[in-house]
């Protein structure tokens, strides 16, 4: 069964929350990538629109939004996500996930771009009230 940490990022109020995405919800969320759009229902959030980030899979390793692709595969960077040079330059060979979202993603980042009629804590409080 898949299961995902979400990280939720609220660029307004300048916070980030956790959620534990399982069951059928988490499988909705594979085949997705970053920069797509997600409905705020994944996350108990209705009327929210959020978009995808990022992420990293079980073992550690980042998404990088310019990799097709769920597999993790060695590549040649020179800056970005996943490297950060110390030099003008300087080039290495890193292990990088593909930007689609697979079983083997742990942690899936994701962005409020469209709020919904509640606040966040809101509506996480009515919902561990049922």
């Amino acid at each position: 069964m898949v299961e995902f940490k979400a990280v939720i990022n609220d660029p307004k109020a300048g916070k980030s929350y956790n959620r534990a995405i399982s069951g059928n919800l988490a499988s909705q969320l594979v085949g997705k990538k970053i920069g797509d759009e997600v409905d705020g229902l994944f996350v108990s959030l209705p009327g929210y629109k959020l978009q995808i980030t990022g992420g990293s899979d079980k073992d550690g390793f980042p998404m990088r939004a310019d990799l097709t692709g769920p597999r993790r595969r060695g590549v040649l960077v020179s800056g970005g996500v996943g490297f950060h040079p110390t030099r003008h330059g300087m080039r290495k060979r890193k292990s990088l996930r593909g930007s689609a979202i697979s079983p083997d993603i742990l942690q899936v980042n994701l962005k409020i771009t469209t709020r919904g009629p509640k606040t966040i804590e809101d509506a996480w409080q009515e919902k561990a009230k049922k």
